[in-house]
């Protein structure tokens, strides 16, 4: 929607990059458009999506949920259910068999939860592919378990301790890499953002998502939902999800953003809320910023949430109003992620709790005999342990 050949989403998106990137990225594009049409290709993605990930993904009704909440029925796209825990497999299959067409041996990526890591560690163990992958300290601590689970896959973890050592700055190290081995590497950046044409692939291989989501749902209801809800750090599995709807003015579509502690500078990741537009590891899109253009660092009790920018086709549906976006504090996330583990018996990200905060509202806002699917992009046990040591925090 809105896209043209540069790789824009109205005034957001495009290529600016290092040179020493271009020919990578022009590479990138061109196997990409060729892959695209390719009917083996095309079938042997679902191949691995099928036996590999666990596609598709179920559609869950909520029945304790929607009573619990006393409004819509409530239906979760269970992406948690996925091989590796989240919705972060489907690119990362995508991107190691372009690497694959490619040539490249080796695979980078950027993980702040560590469910991207993760996820790429795994394919590329599976490819037999040598996998870096870039992790601010702050993050390797408090995602102690995904980290661990990486370097069990063969994996090796960088982590970096610059600045806030956290998603921006796991980034900025993977693309320095990049530019660094543009020959035998591939980077699979994990979110929607990022130069073109990283935005629209990972959107490409994150649509089966809303796709599905859409053919279940009209297959059980005989309709479309009244709304649909997705968390927004980068904005992976949400512009996935959204993909599927953006056409059907009927359904109204949620994105949540981090809110964090409060509205000053540095107290949150609410890009959208609060960010203005600037340029961001080689896009063009709405960053948190002060007043001379510099990044302010970012913040959220959930690592996949914690970066100062958001995906370029977000800031323009944002801007178009086809999406609203409404931020939730740490504290919100945290008592809906307890909310949702004992009323559904399901224990979910962190990131994934803000998306259900805001359903809440949500769901009570549309009313009964209305629809709302939330997008459960992964799974809680790699945030059990910060939980309860927030938690115990808030208790002395």
């Amino acid at each position: 929607m809105g896209k043209n050949q540069t790789g824009y989403f109205g005034e957001f998106g495009g290529r600016y990059s290092p040179e020493i990137l271009t020919e990578a990225l022009e590479e990138l594009e061109s196997t990409y458009q060729k892959l695209k049409k390719s009917k083996k290709f095309q079938k042997e993605l679902t191949y691995y999506l099928q036996n590999y990930v666990g596609r598709p993904s179920p559609l869950t009704f909520a029945e304790r949920l929607t009573k619990h909440w006393g409004g819509a029925r409530v239906w979760l796209k269970r992406e948690d259910l996925n091989h590796t825990g989240a919705h972060k497999i489907n690119n990362a299959i995508g991107q190691a068999l372009l690497a694959r067409h490619m040539g490249k041996k080796r695979i980078i990526a950027e993980t702040g939860a560590g469910q991207h890591g993760l996820a790429t560690a795994t394919v590329g163990a599976m490819f037999g592919l040598e996998t870096v992958i870039y992790m601010g300290a702050v993050d390797v601590e408090r995602q102690n378990l995904n980290a661990k689970k990486i370097e069990m896959l063969g994996a090796k973890i960088l982590p970096v301790t610059a600045g806030e050592a956290t998603l921006k700055e796991a980034t900025s190290e993977a693309m320095r890499d990049w530019a660094l081995n543009v020959k035998t590497t591939h980077y699979i950046v994990g979110s929607a953002i990022g130069p073109h044409p990283f935005p629209t692939i990972v959107k490409d291989f994150q649509s089966v998502i809303g796709k599905e989501t859409k053919t279940q749902f009209k297959k059980i209801n005989k309709k479309l939902p009244n709304a649909i809800v997705a968390c927004v750090g980068g904005g992976s599995n949400a512009i996935g999800m959204f993909d599927g709807f953006i056409k059907d003015k009927q359904v109204k579509i949620y994105g949540a953003e981090a809110g964090g502690l409060g509205a000053n500078p540095g107290e949150h990741s609410a890009t959208i809320t609060y960010g203005k537009t600037g340029f961001l590891h080689g896009t063009k899109t709405l960053i948190i910023q002060d007043e001379f253009g510099q990044i302010v660092p970012a913040h959220s009790v959930s690592a996949g949430l914690d970066y100062p920018g958001v995906g370029p086709e977000h800031a323009y549906l944002a801007k178009l109003g086809r999406v609203d976006y409404r931020k939730v504090s740490d504290e919100q996330a945290l008592e809906s992620f307890l909310e949702i583990s004992r009323v559904e018996g399901i224990i979910p990200a962190l990131e994934t709790a803000h998306a259900f905060y805001i359903a809440r509202s949500i769901a009570k806002e549309l009313g009964k005999k209305k629809d709302i699917v939330i997008c459960l992009s992964g799974r809680g046990d790699k945030d059990v342990t910060e939980v309860l040591r927030l938690l115990g925090e808030k208790s002395k």
